[in-house]
């Protein structure tokens, strides 16, 4: 069974960067999409971006398009999602997530009950 583990977060100012990382254990996640979400106090789980098996397509929220940057490297067994120009909204706890159930597929998925295996997350602060 895989396992993810997220690191990376922390406090940053707004305007600044962050690159979260997401490593996978237990067997390997190449065959699979992978996705971040997020989730900010008293609010969803949302979709943040989503990358395909072999990174050749990426899907992103309208709210990060264009900041946000998520890539993979199967080798490593890792996922990262490289944050740039943050805002106050982006402050939430990031999860990354694993889609198990389905390989080699030419989509990234963007549906929370589309994945099956989730990290712990890790928080995200942005300070105004």
């Amino acid at each position: 069974q895989v396992q993810l583990v997220e690191s990376g977060g922390g406090l940053v100012q707004a305007g600044g960067s962050l690159r979260l990382s997401c490593a996978a254990s237990g067997r390997t996640f190449s065959n699979n999409a992978m996705g971040w979400f997020r989730q900010a106090p008293g609010k969803e789980r949302e979709f943040v971006a989503a990358i395909t098996w072999n990174g050749g397509s990426t899907e992103y929220a309208d709210s990060v398009k264009g900041r946000f940057t998520i890539s993979r490297d199967n080798a490593k067994n890792t996922v990262y999602l490289q944050m740039n120009s943050l805002k106050p909204e982006d402050t939430a706890v990031y999860y990354c997530a694993l889609d198990g159930r389905t390989m080699f597929a030419g989509w990234a998925p963007t549906r929370l009950h589309d994945y099956n295996t989730w990290g712990q997350g890790t928080q995200v602060t942005v300070s105004s």
